[in-house]
């Protein structure tokens, strides 16, 4: 984009070369085993990656969205479910301890979560609270300077593998009344669940957070007591913003893949790619892709400009995670069809692209919820009127 910065552009160069030398030689392996790729984080924390969102007085890069979307799009071009894992530990735990943490905090958990050392996480999803996240179950009741935490968590990513989680937990019986607090690996009566096996970002560890009396240290409770949904709400519209570079980046290597499978290969003596049907495919995905593209990355320049309001970051973030989302499915699905049987076939990355595309349509946001989301910023209360009888 015309507005990227040197810094920004830098950010983007370093993560192509980062997801070409560490992530794209073992890709296919941990994708079929679904295993992890610890040692890329550690490679992530030396090229700086880890910290683009933390303020450089904390140790960080000092960027912003847009810097992170980049790294999100170039990384998850090469691998998705890896880049899924990065998504969860700089956006959903470094930058929430980065911009809400108390000085002690931020001294003790951002510079091993900044060098790799440390992966991290967020506590927020229930069994019972998925889409509705306010309708969370966990508790916290203050027992002199400990917190003692009874509940689960579900569908986290990197639960099974990370050290920190910053979590959220009910301290009060008001709905809107939560409070933050950051949980590490080894505390007494906090453990990981069953792991889950998925259809797509496999190579990502996905699994539960389990309290069973579990004592949280009063120092580990960010902010003050029932006043963390603020920041909670800010920060999905961050993650929504920045996720959408994973569709982005999927539905690029859909593009390249298929468009270098037209120009090679040859069905009725000529390339396909010479032939109307895949042309017009080759075109709308594109053309869509970069709709997708120049709409994300607006966006986010807006948050980094502080342009938007709640509200207009709301709107504007479900709008981008939305089109984004539909686009990578629609694009990797179109990028099979061209491929025919061999994009069926684990021999091309496409029938992986398309497995973990599927995701961006539900985490982070369902499309039908923002869907909800945009057409509640735009009406306001006519969103929501009652019926009126005749």
């Amino acid at each position: 984009m015309w507005f990227f910065s040197d810094d920004e552009r830098a950010v983007q160069q370093v993560a192509r070369q980062l997801a070409q030398k560490e992530l794209a030689p073992c890709i296919q392996r941990i994708d079929r085993e679904e295993g992890f790729n610890r040692e890329a984080f550690r490679k992530m924390g030396d090229a700086g990656l880890l910290g683009l969102v933390v303020p450089t007085v904390d140790g960080g890069a000092g960027l912003g969205a847009v810097a992170a979307t980049l790294a999100m799009e170039e990384l998850s071009a090469v691998d998705a479910s890896t880049t899924l894992s990065y998504l969860a530990h700089l956006i959903l735990c470094v930058n929430q301890i980065a911009r809400n943490g108390s000085p002690a905090q931020k001294t003790r958990y951002l510079p091993k979560l900044i060098s790799g050392e440390w992966l991290g996480g967020m506590g927020m999803s229930e069994p019972e609270a998925g889409s509705d996240a306010l309708g969370m179950k966990t508790r916290a009741i203050l027992r002199g300077r400990h917190y003692i935490l009874n509940g689960s968590k579900t569908w986290i990513t990197n639960g099974p593998v990370g050290d920190v989680f910053y979590c959220y937990a009910r301290t009060s019986e008001g709905r809107k009344e939560l409070t933050s607090f950051i949980i590490e690996r080894g505390l007494s009566g906090f453990s990981s669940g069953k792991k889950f096996e998925k259809l797509g970002m496999r190579a990502s560890p996905t699994g539960e957070l389990v309290f069973d009396q579990c004592r949280v240290p009063l120092e580990n409770r960010v902010g003050e007591e029932n006043q963390s949904l603020a920041a909670m709400m800010r920060n999905l519209d961050l993650e929504r913003i920045t996720i959408a570079g994973i569709s982005l980046g999927l539905a690029r290597a859909a593009i390249e893949t298929a468009t270098r499978y037209s120009r090679e290969r040859c069905q009725f003596g000529r390339p396909i790619g010479s032939f109307q049907q895949i042309q017009a495919k080759l075109a709308e995905t594109s053309s869509w892709f970069e709709a997708c593209r120049a709409l994300t990355y607006s966006t986010a320049k807006a948050w980094d400009e502080g342009r938007l309001t709640a509200r207009e970051a709301s709107l504007a973030a479900a709008r981008a995670k939305l089109q984004s989302a539909q686009m990578a499915t629609h694009v990797a699905l179109e990028a099979i069809q061209i491929l025919g049987g061999y994009g069926y076939t684990r021999e091309f990355p496409v029938e992986r692209y398309l497995r973990d595309a599927k995701l961006m349509e539900i985490g982070a946001g369902t499309n039908e919820i923002l869907r909800l989301v945009i057409a509640r910023q735009m009406l306001g209360e006519a969103a929501t009127s009652p019926a009126v009888a005749a």
